[in-house]
């Protein structure tokens, strides 16, 4: 009987991984805490919890329970025209915690759709005040990353995760991150054209597959106040950032100006499924109450709220909001700082070591960023070798372990990126 990597092969694409002599995947049966568990019985400690997603460890069992017992009650009810609890109960909940006045959420599937969601929104809130002179900028970072679906491409970089779709994609004002020597040009370019922007789309303290870019608050906090002088609607995109990973619950916290909407999705349900929230404040949802109906939101998907995610990321904020989770996040805060120092200090030739809360990064080899380079690959190898995964974006290496990481599995994440970084300097 074939091996299930040899199936695979057969019959399966995996995401963002070139065809033509792809390395064998590596058959996972098992989860539990940090640990993924191969066929052949060997175990990897997951330092990047499986794409950003794990927060509390694999098949945790409360999580696993709740979502058991939910699929014997409802597994899935179309969402126009009717709901349920888990859906109720998580808005309830979600609501207070989000920064800023946040009032609604809308379900989506996963973090592309919820930016999705999100540049629809404003774009139509625009429209629903005045269609005759509503606005059609978008404003976004340079190196930025939010997503795969169509508008979501918009509004990131052009890079190779967009190059064969650049002429159908919408234009949109590109400005770098805030620096202390580009802030008053970046300004400049925002009184240019700031009525004429409907919204300002980033992913706050740190951009996640452009490269583990993090920027300074301060300097933030100061282009918030620039854009919203012209009352463009800010973009939260938190999808990597929300849940704790930049130390506090939501990075948008570290911000005084806060955003009027947030998109959410990986770590919400504890990564045990998809599910994404778009949460609005009154002033954009009061735009689509009206008795035109063509002011109606016209967007939704088959699985919109479905409870068991629902259920999952109802049992994700249980655990998260333990004072031992709490702790938790606050321990790892501590130990990726001192790691970084420690790097620092060895001078391993390694550039621009970096951290905001629970992320590390560094860049091998070369200081300017690729995510084609050739290191990638075996850098992972190597890692996996050692009982550790980590998926370097190119020459940029960083971990970003699940709250669950022990002290033990910490160390060996440690030293293994150590002995690893020194196969290739």
């Amino acid at each position: 009987m074939a091996s299930l990597i040899d199936r695979d092969k057969q019959f399966i694409w995996h995401p963002f991984t070139p065809q033509k002599q792809m390395p064998d995947p590596i058959a996972i049966v098992k989860g539990s805490g940090s640990l993924l568990f191969d066929e052949m019985g060997n175990s990897y400690i997951d330092a990047i919890s499986s794409w950003w997603v794990n927060l509390h460890g694999h098949a945790h069992p409360y999580i696993a329970e709740k979502i058991y017992q939910q699929a014997l009650t409802l597994e899935q009810v179309i969402f126009a025209g009717f709901t349920h609890s888990p859906a109720v109960n998580l808005a309830e909940r979600l609501l207070p915690l989000l920064p800023g006045s946040m009032s609604r959420i809308f379900y989506s599937d996963n973090g592309s759709t919820s930016t999705e969601v999100a540049l629809k929104m404003a774009l139509q809130y625009w429209w629903n005040l005045n269609p005759e002179k509503a606005r059609t900028k978008i404003l976004c970072f340079e190196n930025s990353y939010h997503g795969d679906t169509f508008g979501a491409m918009s509004v990131s970089d052009r890079s190779v995760f967009t190059t064969p779709f650049v002429p159908l994609l919408f234009d949109v004002i590109t400005i770098p991150l805030p620096n202390n020597g580009n802030l008053d040009s970046i300004k400049s370019i925002i009184h240019q054209y700031g009525n004429d922007i409907a919204a300002f789309i980033y992913e706050p303290m740190i951009q996640g597959a452009g490269g583990m870019n993090m920027y300074d608050s301060y300097l933030m906090n100061e282009l918030l106040n620039s854009v919203k002088l012209y009352e463009v609607i800010c973009v939260a995109d938190e999808v990597m950032t929300g849940f704790g990973r930049t130390g506090t619950l939501f990075a948008s916290e570290h911000y005084h100006k806060k955003p009027d909407i947030i998109c959410l999705s990986k770590g919400l349900t504890g990564g045990t499924m998809a599910l994404g929230v778009t949460a609005c404040n009154n002033r954009i949802y009061n735009a689509f109450v009206d008795d035109d109906k063509r002011k109606t939101f016209f967007h939704g998907h088959s699985f919109t709220a479905n409870p068991l995610a629902c259920t999952a990321a109802l049992a994700s904020l249980d655990l998260l909001q333990q004072q031992s989770a709490i702790e938790r996040i606050e321990w790892l805060c501590n130990e990726v700082a001192i790691f970084a120092k420690e790097l620092i200090n060895l001078n391993l030739q390694i550039q621009n070591v970096r951290v905001v809360g629970t992320v590390l990064a560094f860049e091998m080899q070369d200081v300017t960023k690729t995510y084609l380079h050739q290191i990638a690959q075996p850098f992972t190898k190597a890692c996996l070798d050692r009982g550790v995964y980590i998926r370097p974006l190119g020459n940029t290496v960083y971990i970003m372990p699940p709250y669950s990481v022990t002290e033990s599995e910490f160390e060996k994440i440690k030293s293994v990126i150590l002995e690893v970084i020194k196969l290739f300097v």
